[in-house]
């Protein structure tokens, strides 16, 4: 795997990689992306195969520019008017497929696109480079921990793919929020930074989650087991004891193994940390035997809901 510092010659060698069917994993905003050429079958489908990811679960295929997304998408009242709220930014849109050069490994075979344009500079300039959209799910093993930072793409990847753009740390550290608007009714197929009160209070209406159990996957996001470290995890402990691994909310106990999500119990830097945070004390379990990490109580207001979300999916068992 190449390391690829982020300058201008970077993008120029990363886009040159992606021109030849590679994978490279590459910063957004949100957390580190597995990016391939969306109009390559052959990329495409080494995603799928280094993330072992189900053909039936769709990729976010990344644009530069709403101009370029409609070019693949047919976009309605309302989602020209979260993208022109949103974009560029953490918002995936769902809306109905136009014929294009998009593969169709990279939909799932569906009728709809999930289409997003990240506000990342690095990512914006690697599709423009490449002048192509990015299909790119998080960087990780389907399933498994999400990557937010290089350290922990190169940990769990290096040996299966063929880049690494390094942008430090995302923004964000959470996945897009994704809204469904090819329906008659949308909804929120996933959770993220953007809340549900922000989309509401922006449209005037109330639109609202959708996460029962579907015959079609539309959006990445909606498998019920999701974003799991190794070691078992147990939710809502508010009292650990001695010996315990802890990913505590607010100040952390005395004498405590583990880590605190935000001293100062701010939930947008509970989100940032989250799955670094995961990551340090996966392996700390896997150094100890196993041991089961402990999390706290998040509350579920703002972002907090796309916490308790990720924390859920990846508890499942």
């Amino acid at each position: 795997m190449k390391i690829i510092k982020n300058s201008l010659e970077g993008i120029k060698v990363a886009a040159e990689i992606l021109k030849d069917n590679g994978v490279v994993a590459f910063p957004t905003e949100t957390v580190y992306g597995l990016g391939a050429n969306a109009c390559s079958k052959e990329a495409v489908t080494k995603v799928y195969t280094i993330k072992k990811r189900p053909s039936f679960n769709p990729l976010i295929i990344h644009v530069s520019s709403y101009e370029m997304a409609k070019e693949y998408g047919v976009f309605n009242d309302l989602a020209k008017k979260l993208t022109q709220k949103y974009w560029p930014g953490p918002l995936t849109i769902v809306v109905e497929k136009k014929k294009s050069d998009i593969v169709e490994a990279a939909t799932a075979s569906l009728e709809t696109i999930a289409l997003r344009c990240p506000s990342n500079i690095i990512a914006l300039d690697l599709i423009r480079e490449l002048n192509k959209p990015i299909a790119a799910p998080s960087a990780n093993i389907s399933g498994r921990l999400t990557c937010t930072n290089p350290e922990d793409v190169s940990g769990k990847l290096k040996s299966r793919i063929d880049a690494l753009v390094d942008g430090g740390k995302s923004e964000l550290g959470l996945e897009s929020t994704v809204v469904d608007c090819s329906v008659e009714t949308p909804c929120i197929l996933r959770l993220g930074n953007i809340t549900v009160e922000e989309i509401n209070s922006s449209l005037g209406y109330k639109i609202v989650p959708n996460f029962q159990t579907v015959s079609r996957v539309k959006s990445p996001g909606q498998l019920l087991k999701h974003y799991s470290p190794d070691a078992e995890l147990y939710l809502n402990q508010n009292q650990p004891s001695a010996g315990d691994i802890f990913l505590s909310f607010g100040p952390h106990p005395k004498a405590i193994d583990g880590l605190t999500l935000s001293e100062s119990r701010n939930l947008e830097e509970a989100a940032k940390n989250l799955f670094t945070f995961l990551h340090t004390l996966d392996r700390l379990s896997k150094a100890r035997g196993g041991v089961p990490i402990k999390v706290a109580s998040i509350p579920s207001n703002g972002v907090g809901a796309a916490i308790n979300d990720r924390l859920q999916r990846a508890a499942e068992k």
